[in-house]
């Protein structure tokens, strides 16, 4: 449904979501070509005004572009950050005090930044965490209106971070690197996690199933389950593989329901023993289930042994450096009349700089590690080179708004307990996390990408998924007649 406020943009009004009171567009300026010419300019005018160089020739000229490669783009992209303008002003800052949406506690913050400057966004939450400020009121209400009181600039901060941190991490991305990063996440403690997951302990976006009411996070979670399943077309002969199953809910469920064989793969320990005590409790004997606790690169079976494979949001874990070879292991794996349901987070390819400086954070206090969150675009990309052929595609980025908004909210609840036990600094990272991720993946930002793939072979039977293929079989909203 939609608002009946006199907002030159559509405003909507579903139950199912956080609606968005302001969806304000941001700087989103940038040019590869400008880029490029500065890196191969300003070395050539170094060269030519300073005197200890102008003297030298080629290689002269080269060695400065190296040297000035760096500082050139880290200015440029400072520059654009300031300086670029909005994807549209259709929207108008209401340009309140920033004193109306933050309290500050720190002298030299309160100094610096109210005299009507808008703070940096990674300023302003490094300081909401550190406690030098707090917002006024609900954090993910104050973050709706953030374009009014914060500046989406690239600082020293974040440079260092992705010079020094997420560059080299990208490179190496080794297992024992995955195996520290994923157990240092993932192994914290259950009770952190069921304090926003609920009982599901389900760490991946649910579906809506009515926008219209305000369905739970239970039956969003039991949406996803079934839709999952459903695309994969389980059967009680099937072979499944989950990787990176999480607290083996998805494996549980569906050797419950569909009495498969289910095999789920982890490397956090803590996981893996809460998996193989929820598949013993929902009936699924240890020959017919288990959650395996491994790099999915060591699973111990021949080739074709799965029939059916599923990855919830781990591929992004998996870099861009691995991610080609990770894809060639699940197509391997699976069995040549297969399934493969990926479901992965990714950007926008045309992004805004709040889009970056919120997938720096993630990078840092997140989900480290998980530098492979790319476009639709390169996934498919990827996808096919792998040999995989792409049956279908959902972009479900307003579904896990939703779902992130009722983590959110169950995250509040639980205040009390989450900072007697892991401190008051960890529950905001967690609330700034969650707030923050409503609106991104609300407003596109980020977005989740949920394919249906099957190996690209002539003797491939297509045939068989036309039944299930739901996208192109819609109940028309219309009476229907038809063109003589």
């Amino acid at each position: 449904m939609s608002s009946s406020s006199s907002s030159p943009v559509r405003l909507t009004n579903f139950p199912a979501i956080k609606n968005a009171p302001f969806p304000a567009e941001g700087n989103g300026s940038f040019s590869n070509l400008a880029l490029a010419g500065a890196v191969v300019v300003v070395p050539y005018f170094v060269k030519k005004w300073i005197p200890l160089v102008n003297r030298g020739g080629f290689w002269t000229y080269f060695v400065l572009a190296v040297l000035l490669g760096v500082p050139v783009t880290v200015g440029y992209w400072t520059i654009m950050s300031y300086v670029g303008k909005r994807k549209n002003e259709k929207l108008t800052f209401p340009g309140k005090p920033i004193e109306h949406y933050i309290t500050f506690h720190d002298p030299e913050l309160k100094e610096k930044y109210s005299k009507g400057n808008k703070i940096p966004m990674q300023i302003a939450y490094d300081a909401y965490f550190d406690g030098k400020l707090s917002f006024n009121g609900d954090v993910l209400e104050v973050l709706e209106w953030r374009h009014d009181w914060a500046a989406f600039t690239f600082t020293w901060e974040l440079f260092r971070y992705v010079l020094f941190t997420l560059i080299p991490e990208v490179i190496v991305h080794s297992p024992a690197q995955d195996e520290s990063q994923v157990r240092d996440h993932y192994d914290r403690g259950d009770d952190f996690y069921e304090w926003f997951l609920g009982p599901r302990m389900i760490y991946t976006c649910g579906i809506i199933g009515d926008p219209d009411r305000e369905e739970t996070l239970e039956e969003l979670q039991d949406n996803k389950l079934v839709t999952v399943c459903e695309k994969l077309r389980l059967q009680p002969s099937d072979k499944l593989l989950d990787i990176g199953c999480g607290w083996g809910t998805l494996v549980a469920f569906a050797g419950k329901n569909y009495k498969c064989d289910v095999t789920g793969v982890t490397l956090a320990r803590n996981q893996t023993a809460f998996g193989n005590k929820r598949l013993v409790d929902n009936g699924v004997s240890p020959d017919k289930g288990r959650i395996l606790c491994m790099d999915f690169r060591d699973v111990p079976h021949p080739p074709g042994h799965f029939t059916k494979i599923v990855s919830l949001e781990m591929a992004e874990h998996v870099g861009i450096r691995r991610y080609g070879a990770y894809l060639r292991q699940v197509y391997d794996l699976l069995d040549d009349d297969g399934i493969f349901v990926l479901q992965v987070a990714g950007f926008r390819p045309h992004w805004q700089y709040e889009d970056l400086i919120w997938g720096i954070f993630m990078n840092k206090y997140v989900f480290p590690g998980a530098d492979a969150s790319c476009s639709l675009g390169w996934v498919i990309t990827q996808v096919e080179s792998a040999g995989f052929e792409v049956k279908n595609v959902d972009v479900l980025g307003v579904h896990y708004s939703a779902t992130i908004w009722r983590w959110y909210k169950n995250w509040l609840s639980n205040k009390d307990k989450a900072v007697a036990k892991y401190g008051i600094k960890l529950y905001r990272i967690w609330e700034y996390f969650l707030a923050s991720a409503v609106i991104t993946s609300r407003q596109g930002g980020a977005s989740l990408f949920q394919l249906t793939l099957h190996k690209n072979l002539n003797a491939y039977p297509r045939i068989d998924a036309v039944k299930t293929h739901a996208s192109v079989h819609l109940t028309p909203s219309v009476p229907i007649s038809s063109v003589e």
